[in-house]
């Protein structure tokens, strides 16, 4: 059984992507968790509804579009930390630094607190009813919450299967395996496998199977196989869940050397006339492909003695708050990424040790220049011509004088980031260039008011009202340019500001009826909060010597209810007799029956509590809760001790440095330590000079006019408000006269890759997620006509395997296997010879089917069922009364596969024929062969000739033809001819396993 849910992204123009699988059993699974630009809080309803039931949650790529809610479902949905998690090392890392990037640059990324709730809020309070304009924003989570819930997800690698653990909500998985396959689209980027019983499904949203600079093309094609076939473990799925954005969408002539070459032609054209130009991408997947491209670009330009070259007048930039962790995560993850990035990086590190050897020999050109040229070499992404910014002052700097640049900047949506704030600045010039790295979807099909920046100028570009300017790149091709013609461009700006008044008195009626909801909130949910001690105990219970005796499939599930049961001791109301469940026993008094009936687990037995001491191997646990000072704890008979006006670094259990030890202010708090003091002066003393030897040098010459200041960062802390706030929209309107250009740097898969892959794949049932309306059904109605001998032997068959569902609708795609368990008899099972073949065990047999009458007691465990029969059988024993027959309806009838009796084994014997079993290559012949002294080549096509005798042939339908004979050629002399014949049948009968019935 396999159910498909789209949450968010299907027949859509929002990029943002969610997808439900449920499979047999109860297991569902969550595929990322994506959000849009807008940051919409009711787009994540259906996700918030699901949480509760799900099993395990799968990352796919490190963008927006696929984990920009992240954060926001770890603040404020409680369950959603208690889920497992799995994706690759990249997206972990990239996703981390992309989360904090948006929660520094725009405060819509917060909740913003829907005014139906508030007003719900001020009418259980008894207040007067609040502003419906007025926008409360939660406290939104910071850097350090944001490393902490990426540090929850586990990572992956490629190829290697991995059973998942499940929720503790959750069914269990039944043998549940996944694997991430490389998409090519971003670093890290994940095809999914999903294999569950007999269902296989494969899914496959934002891949790319083309090789680029940077990221190597996605893993369909096996390599070994010439690249012609789909590999084994993604061939023929029962499902293949795949994206249909880029349907209708040409690919370049001439690949990516000729996109690289359009966007550095389109660069020139503009930087020749003194212009500035904006590339808005994003700030942590393919901003890595175009900034190994420009840095490379200008490294190259600066080794030709080409003075007239106007990019070595030019300046290149990357503008984003959190950069340059970025790039630090970027250099650390080379293996990630293409073959020839790895190569790049040994032929410079080569290149640096003779230069040094060079230098250590020659010692007169220690000094100068040629000491600079003999340092270590730049790697692929230590950019020497490439400027990060990550200050808002550093954006204003470089944006108040004009001149030739080239700026990279977050975001693509023009929604957030310093791409939006560039625009503005320099879009009343005629002689600036924007240019568009993604299409934003066809004109009419994103709603105004969800219409972003970006595809407001996308939409200009595809309209060319003000006229098109053609400019002369150097392979005499026209360079495309559109004209905006002065139209005027409304650009909002979000603000953050503090709450004072009735505003903030709503914001804490608000955060008082939640606390309470929480509270009166039903068992089983495990939204509350754990004590530190609490977690201690958690951890240390897995050295517990009794765990072998407790249900692993109702830990997680004990777990919460005794979380929820000490936060509904706050509330009486909410401990009632189905909230308690066989608790109820211990907790209210006056009761002493409950019905077990029908109950499982520890349902069925009296609640005993049993207090073990909890131990490691350095002795027994310590509560440091217990052996705190009255002023220390947090709360002493019901009075609230804690003092927020302490200062961090006098908190319990925190480390100071030596040079803290004694440094108090006047109110008693310690201070600056002598290592702030120190670096303080140093800060200071740069100041005072100028220039340090920490300087960037750009192009041979120092920036002064990006001079990081120590102010600058106090100055930007200060902007922020950290307590209770609300966002306050501008609307500017600003005069664009600036051209916009497109180049397509998305990395998507494009019509031809689809219809050529697809079919490859061959899958059982296709459902198309992910693109437009008119891009899914494009797609879906070509796939009907190229899948119809996959699908059936009808077109009916291709229209009903062809799924291509809206958000919200489930679809059941599961296959109808022909396939049954039947149970072996321990005399079958003695009597079974396994062969191996390709590392999997084949077997035949032949038996006799029957059926066998299995009682209840053979389904429990094998330890409880041998204490059941021992005690029946001192029952035996002791009793003298008559064992009376089982009953009947408690009887199961499950078919057994016997030994077949002697007379039928007789007649079966002379039917059954040998058969061979695997899959010979000629290919892993020939070396076998090779290797053991033959000479072994291809003659012709699919025949192998073996020492000029033996001839191997594979036809088409898989069948191997053995021919050879007693004259060889001369050219290879052989031993023994007859030797030889049957040293190939022995090889070829090696790799195959030859079994027969009987």
């Amino acid at each position: 059984m396999f159910y498909f849910t789209p949450l968010l992204g299907a027949q859509s123009s929002s990029p943002a992507s969610q997808s439900l699988l449920e499979l047999d059993g109860g297991v569902k699974v969550l595929i990322d968790v994506g959000w849009d630009e807008h940051f919409t809080v009711s787009k994540l309803k259906a996700l918030k509804r699901h949480i509760p039931s799900l099993s395990i949650i799968l990352l796919t790529h490190a963008t927006p579009s696929h984990l920009g809610a992240f954060a926001h479902c770890c603040k404020n949905f409680p369950l959603f930390t208690q889920i497992p998690i799995y994706a690759t090392t990249p997206v972990i890392s990239l996703g981390r630094t992309l989360l904090q990037d948006v929660y520094s640059s725009t405060p819509l990324a917060s909740t913003i607190i829907p005014a139906g709730t508030l007003a719900e809020s001020s009418f259980a309070s008894g207040s007067t009813s609040t502003d419906p304009t007025l926008q409360l924003l939660l406290t939104p989570p910071t850097a350090e919450d944001i490393a902490h819930y990426f540090s929850l997800i586990h990572p992956l690698k490629y190829s290697q299967p991995h059973e998942p653990l499940p929720s503790a909500f959750s069914p269990p998985l039944n043998g549940l395996k996944i694997t991430a396959y490389n998409a090519g689209h971003t670093l890290g980027g994940t095809i999914w496998h999903l294999q569950h019983g007999m269902e296989s499904i494969v899914y496959a949203v934002d891949w790319n199977q083309i090789r680029e600079n940077v990221l190597g093309g996605a893993a369909w094609l096996d390599a070994s196989g010439g690249g012609a076939e789909v590999i084994e473990q993604l061939r023929k799925p029962t499902a293949l869940i795949c994206s249909a954005r880029g349907a209708e969408k040409n690919s370049l002539a001439g690949g990516t050397r000729r996109r690289d070459e359009l966007l550095l032609d389109t660069i020139r054209a503009t930087i020749a006339k003194g212009g500035t130009v904006l590339i808005p991408t994003d700030t942590s997947a393919r901003v890595l492909e175009l900034a190994y491209l420009l840095e490379h670009a200008w490294r190259k330009e600066h080794t030709n003695n080409d003075s007239d070259n106007p990019l070595r007048s030019a300046r290149l930039y990357l503008a984003s708050r959190n950069v340059g962790a970025t790039m630090r995560y970027a250099r650390s993850m080379l293996e990630w990424m293409d073959e020839k990035i790895v190569k790049e990086l040994e032929v410079d590190e080569a290149a640096a040790a003779n230069k040094k050897q060079h230098r250590r020999n020659d010692s007169k050109q220690v000094g100068g220049r040629d000491h600079q040229a003999a340092g270590k070499a730049a790697g692929p992404f230590d950019f020497q011509y490439l400027r990060l910014l990550e200050r808002r002052r550093q954006i204003d700097r470089i944006t108040a004088t004009k001149g030739p640049r080239v700026i990279l900047a977050s975001d693509a949506s023009l929604e957030w980031g310093f791409s939006k704030e560039i625009l503005g600045k320099i879009a009343n010039d005629t002689s600036n260039l924007i240019i568009l790295t993604e299409s934003y979807g066809a004109r009419g099909e994103v709603a105004k008011d969800e219409e972003s920046l970006g595809a407001l100028l996308w939409s200009w570009y595809l309209e060319r009202r003000d006229g098109v300017a053609l400019e002369p790149g150097p392979d005499g091709q026209n360079l495309e340019q559109v004209h905006t013609g002065g139209r005027e461009l409304q650009m909002s700006t979000a603000e953050r500001v503090a709450l004072e008044g009735r505003e903030l008195l709503a914001y804490q009626q608000y955060l008082a009826t939640q606390r309470r909801l929480q509270n009166q909130m039903p068992l089983g949910t495990g939204s509350t909060l754990e004590t530190s001690a609490d977690a201690v105990d958690e951890t240390s219970s897995t050295s517990s010597s009794s765990s072998e005796e407790s249900d692993p499939e109702r830990q997680g599930k004990a777990l919460n209810t005794s979380a929820a049961v000490a936060n509904l001791n706050r509330n009486k109301s909410g401990l009632t007799k189905e909230t308690l469940g066989v608790n109820v026993l211990l907790r209210q008094p006056g009761v002493y029956d409950y019905d077990v009936r029908e109950k499982k687990g520890r349902e069925q037995m009296f609640p005993f509590v049993s207090k073990r001491r909890r131990a490691d191997g350095f002795g027994d646990l310590i509560r440091p809760d217990e052996y705190l000072r009255a002023e220390e704890r947090d709360e002493v008979d019901g009075h609230d001790m804690r003092d927020d006006n302490l200062n961090k670094n006098s908190k319990l259990g925190l480390k100071r440095k030596w040079g803290d030890a004694g440094l108090q202010g006047e109110n008693g708090t310690t201070g600056p330590g002598a290592a702030n003091k120190r670096r303080q002066q140093r800060s200071n003393t740069k100041n005072t000079n100028g220039t340090s030897n920490g300087d960037v040098i750009i192009n041979g010459l120092y920036d002064a006019d990006l001079d990081d200041l120590s102010g600058d960062s106090a100055s930007e802390a200060d902007e922020s408000t950290n307590g209770p706030s609300k966002v306050i929209t501008q609307i500017n309107s600003v005069e664009a006269h600036l051209k916009i250009a497109y180049v397509d740097f998305a990395g998507l898969h494009d019509q031809r890759s689809l219809s050529m892959l697809i079919p490859l794949i061959q899958p059982r049932k296709l459902i198309l997620f992910g693109g437009s309306v008119s891009e899914t059904t494009v797609l879906a109605n070509e796939c009907r006509q190229k899948l119809v001998p996959v699908f059936s032997e009808s077109s009916e068959g291709a229209e009903n395997d062809v799924f291509t569902p809206v958000n919200g609708q489930t679809v059941e795609a599961s296959v109808d296997t022909n396939a049954w368990t039947v149970k072996l008899s321990s005399a079958l099972v003695k009597r079974l010879r396994w062969q191996n073949v390709r590392g999997l065990g084949v077997v035949t047999l032949m038996g006799y089917l029957g059926a066998m009458a299995m009682d209840e007691q053979e389904k429990a465990p094998d330890s409880i069922g041998k204490k059941r029969q021992k005690l029946l059988k001192e029952d035996t024993e002791d009793s003298d009364t008559q064992e009376t027959p089982p009953d009947v309806k408690n009887q199961r009838i499950a078919p057994v596969l016997d030994v077949l009796p002697s007379s039928m084994a007789a007649a079966t014997r002379s039917v059954a024929q040998p058969l061979h079993v695997g899959d010979l290559r000629l290919a892993d012949l020939r070396k076998l062969l090779q290797s053991t002294g033959h000479t072994a080549e291809f003659r012709g096509e699919g025949t192998l000739l073996i020492d000029g005798l033996v001839a191997v042939r594979k036809t088409a339908t898989g069948r191997i033809e053995v021919e050879g004979g007693g004259l060889g050629l001369p050219e290879y002399p052989v031993r023994n001819p007859e030797s030889s014949f049957y040293a190939v049948k022995r090889r070829i009968y090696d790799g195959l396993a030859v079994i027969a019935g009987g």
